[in-house]
C-alpha cells in the first residue's frame, strides 16, 4: 500500500468530485475558516427499539438492520440538524474473506464506509464545501467544528431521510461492548471491503498499542485567494496530509492485529482519536451495496 499513498490525496479529491457532480442536492454556502469546539448534544433519549441481524452463508455476511442504534442519542432535531432518527431498511453485503486490492479505493461522498455492530453505518463525509462549491478543492472536516451539523454525543446526526449515522468515535456503542484501553478493542463492526472495524487499541508484536493515525496537519496558512486563507487547523479535511510512520496506522487507517475474532491475525481498520477518526479509503474492494448515493 505505501507505494499508493502518494496519489491517494489526488485520487480522493477526483473521486469526491465525481461522486457529487451527478448528486440532485444544492450545497449550503459558508466561508467559515477556523476551526471550533464541538457542542455535543447531551445523549440522553432513548431512539426506540434497534433491531440488527449478522447472518453468514458460503460467499458473504449479510448485515440487516432498521438503523436505530441500541444506545441513548442525543435530540434531534436541534439547531445544528433539523431532521428526526426513523428506520431505515439498512441491507449490507460483507465479503468474509477480503483481501488487499494492492492499491487503496478513497472513500467517496455517498459511501458508507462501514457499518457497526448495532447497523448504524459510518459515513464520515460531510456534504459540506468551501463557498458552497464541491469543485473548490475544500471539503469542510466534520468534526472540525466550523460548520454546525448537530453532532450529538456519539458524534453521530441523522440525515434528512432519517438516517442517523456516526461521523466520529461512537462512544454509547463503544460502551456497551465494554471497551477497555488495555487490552485489545472490541470488535466495533465491519468496512466496506470486508475487513473488521475495532476501535484505538490493538495488538501489535503481542503488546496492546494505543493505535494513531498518521495524518499531521500541513505546515503554513492556505493559500487565499479563491481558495480559503489562514492556518492549516483541521477546519478542512484538505488542511491534513499522511506522513507515513509518523503513527502506527497506514494511509487508511489501518494495521495487520490480532485478536480474539482473529486469533491468527488479520489486517483491521481502527478508529482513532485523532484525524481521520474513521478511515477515508480502503484496502480492498468495497462492496457496492454499501454506495448510498446515484449509481
Amino acid at each position: 500500500m505505501t507505494k499508493t499513498v502518494a496519489i491517494w490525496s489526488a485520487a480522493f479529491a477526483l473521486s469526491t468530485i465525481a461522486a457529487i457532480a451527478t448528486a440532485q442536492h444544492r450545497f449550503r454556502y459558508h466561508d467559515e475558516t477556523q476551526t471550533q469546539p464541538l457542542r455535543l448534544q447531551p445523549a440522553t433519549v432513548d431512539p426506540g427499539t434497534s433491531r440488527t441481524e449478522i447472518s453468514e452463508s458460503r460467499n458473504s455476511l449479510r448485515v440487516t438492520a432498521n438503523g436505530i442504534p441500541d444506545h441513548l442519542v442525543g435530540r434531534f432535531p436541534n439547531r445544528g440538524n433539523p431532521h428526526s432518527i426513523s428506520q431505515q431498511n439498512v441491507s449490507l453485503k460483507i465479503s468474509p474473506n477480503p483481501n488487499s486490492a494492492g492499491t487503496v479505493t478513497p472513500l467517496e461522498l455517498g459511501w458508507n464506509f462501514g457499518v457497526s455492530l448495532n447497523g448504524v453505518v459510518f459515513d464520515p463525509l460531510a456534504a459540506e464545501f468551501w463557498h458552497g462549491d464541491p469543485n473548490s478543492g475544500w471539503s469542510y472536516n466534520a468534526l472540525g467544528g466550523a460548520v454546525t451539523l448537530g453532532l450529538d454525543e456519539n458524534f453521530a446526526h441523522v440525515q434528512p431521510n432519517g438516517k442517523y449515522h456516526y461521523h466520529g468515535i461512537p462512544t454509547g456503542l463503544i460502551e456497551l461492548l465494554d471497551y477497555a484501553p488495555n487490552r485489545h478493542s472490541p470488535l466495533i463492526g465491519y468496512a466496506a471491503d470486508g475487513f473488521p472495524i475495532y476501535a484505538m487499541t490493538g495488538v501489535v508484536d503481542g503488546k496492546v498499542e494505543q493505535m494513531t493515525s498518521s495524518y499531521r496537519l500541513k505546515a503554513g496558512n492556505r493559500p487565499g485567494g479563491d481558495a480559503p486563507g489562514g492556518k492549516h487547523d483541521g477546519t478542512f479535511n484538505e488542511d491534513y496530509a499522511y506522513v507515513a510512520g509518523s503513527g502506527n496506522l497506514d494511509a487508511c487507517n489501518g494495521a495487520f492485529t490480532v485478536s480474539p475474532e482473529y486469533p491468527s491475525g488479520t489486517y483491521a481498520y481502527f478508529l482513532t482519536e485523532d484525524y481521520p477518526v474513521i478511515p477515508r479509503c480502503f484496502a480492498g474492494t468495497p462492496d457496492n451495496s454499501f454506495r448510498f448515493g446515484r449509481r
